[in-house]
């Protein structure tokens, strides 16, 4: 079955390097085993980076024993659609590729929210 994006459309690729997604397999996809919902396709920024590690989710840091290199700003990531939302209501959402941010997230996050956030 074909994923869909916030637009109606076939999901398209957030990242392949990093290699992104809660599957890592490159899209922000919606599965059952995600109890994070990590469906929203973002550009990371450095403010976002510093926001997100002094609410306890440190993504620069590099975590070898996940293989997981850390991001750096305009890297581009699968946020939890709820961590999204929050840096969104604190002024620090990062942009996100509204191809890339799976429909899920609209379970927890306005498409007007989305649209006015997105990378153009």
């Amino acid at each position: 079955m074909t994923q869909k994006n916030v637009k109606g459309t076939n999901l398209q690729v957030c990242s392949l390097n990093p290699k992104t997604g809660f599957l890592r397999n490159g899209f922000c996809e919606s599965c059952e085993s995600d109890n994070g919902l990590h469906t929203v396709c973002a550009e990371v920024s450095e403010e976002f980076l510093i926001f997100s590690k002094a609410l306890g989710n440190d993504l620069s840091t590099p975590r070898p024993e996940f293989h997981f290199d850390g991001l750096k700003a305009g890297d581009r990531w699968c946020l939890c659609a709820s961590r999204w939302l929050e840096a969104a209501e604190a002024g620090m959402a990062p942009p996100v590729i509204l191809e890339s941010t799976h429909c899920s997230a609209l379970e927890i996050i306005e498409l007007s929210d989305l649209e006015y956030h997105s990378l153009r």
